[in-house]
């Protein structure tokens, strides 16, 4: 009886589970174009992966509610598409999708009316949603009323926020550009052009960033140094990240040279860190080992949790001796700035690694004793020292 009640039970847990699951309609996207004509009603498109846990909570939480599809089934045609098979492929393509979740919402002529990217809440999704109904909402409309006068802030801005919800950072360089040719130089030094020119300038090479390197003063005083500097990290980040991410070597370093000549301390900083990065995941240890002989003591040198890093790849990878005397010597700087067990450790395992046993049973002897101040596994440490007693 007991197993029959709990058979029953799990049947029962199994159903409910099925009804709030969401299973998306696998209707063909030409036909889904075609009954949109027909009825007279946009398309909405979900793009999505199986492996994406924010695609899947929308699908959960948003998509498994009546009254959202009870919504979209009434105001548009719905299709859902897995952008790892053939439509959803040609879709993101086609329009430019990065991000996962993203949500297309397009007329019977397939123009993009508006869109949205990422997670949200029921509530949230509902009246964008909504604003997507709204003509004076939709990207012709905002785009048409900005072209038409492109000098005015107001129609820039009205399209831009809504560009920001579902479009990439390159697709709001275009009209970023287009109203900033209406100003001259001395107009960029400006709150409303500064707020501009941070949220749509993303070319290193563009007038209105160059602009922005040559006046850094008079640009802080209508939005603050701070917010200088965090801008012009943000646009050296954006033209390296993607050559590091892809390992594109080649177009890397043209791009490094470009971000080179700013010629500040904080973008060499963040040259450095690239460079670093992506001699790691190439495996480039000479040109490692030549960045961090030439920059380690400009541009990273009073921080003492990166000394530490580029000592363990000093220990791991390289071997002349000249060069690991430099990592000790970094390593000894960040104890300096920071004493620490993992610090006096790494100096050992270098003195030992140049064979310096003297040397490495001091910062081995260190180490040790903050391990039993703090009461931490010293099992690293005592196999170190147990290592170099024997010899």
């Amino acid at each position: 009886m007991r197993f029959l009640y709990m058979f029953f039970l799990c049947i029962s847990l199994q159903t409910l589970q099925s009804q709030n699951q969401f299973v998306p309609d696998d209707v063909p996207y030409k036909v889904a174009l075609e009954t949109a004509k027909k009825e007279g009603k946009p398309l909405f498109v979900m793009l999505y992966a199986d492996w994406c846990p924010h695609c899947n909570q929308m699908k959960k939480e948003v998509f498994s509610d009546p009254v959202v599809m009870d919504f979209l089934k009434k105001n548009y045609i719905c299709i859902w598409k897995n952008i790892e098979k053939e439509e959803g492929i040609a879709l993101k393509n086609k329009f430019n999708t990065k991000a996962l979740p993203t949500f297309l919402f397009l007329d019977s002529d397939e123009t993009l009316l508006y869109a949205l990217k990422g997670e949200m809440k029921t509530p949230d999704f509902m009246t964008e949603a909504n604003n997507a109904l709204n003509t004076k909402m939709q990207y012709p409309h905002l785009e048409a009323a900005f072209m038409a006068d492109s000098s005015n802030s107001d129609k820039f801005f009205a399209l831009l926020n809504v560009l920001k919800k579902g479009r990439e950072r390159s697709d709001l360089s275009i009209p970023t550009h287009v109203y900033l040719n209406t100003q001259t130089d001395a107009q960029l030094v400006s709150e409303t052009n500064w707020r501009i020119i941070s949220n749509g300038v993303t070319d290193i090479n563009s007038r209105e960033f160059q602009y922005v390197l040559k006046h850094q003063k008079e640009f802080a005083a209508v939005a603050s140094q701070n917010r200088v500097d965090r801008k012009i990290e943000s646009i050296v980040t954006e033209s390296l990240r993607p050559y590091v991410d892809n390992l594109d070597i080649i177009n890397y370093y043209k791009q490094r040279e470009i971000a080179k000549s700013i010629r500040l301390q904080k973008a060499d900083s963040l040259v450095f860190k690239f460079d670093l990065t992506l001699a790691e995941r190439t495996e480039k240890w000479e040109f490692y080992k030549k960045v961090t002989l030439e920059e380690t003591e400009n541009l990273v040198w009073n921080d003492a949790s990166f000394l530490k890093d580029i000592g363990q790849t000093y220990l791991k990878h390289i071997s002349d001796v000249s060069s690991l005397k430099k990592a000790v010597f970094w390593v000894k700087h960040s104890l300096e700035l920071s004493d620490s067990y993992d610090g006096n450790l790494l100096v050992a395992r270098l003195y030992n690694k140049i064979k310096d046993k003297k040397a490495a049973l001091k910062y081995a002897k260190d180490a040790k004793i903050i391990s039993q101040e703090m009461n931490w596994n010293a099992k690293e440490v005592d196999t170190l020292l147990a290592e170099l007693n024997t010899k």
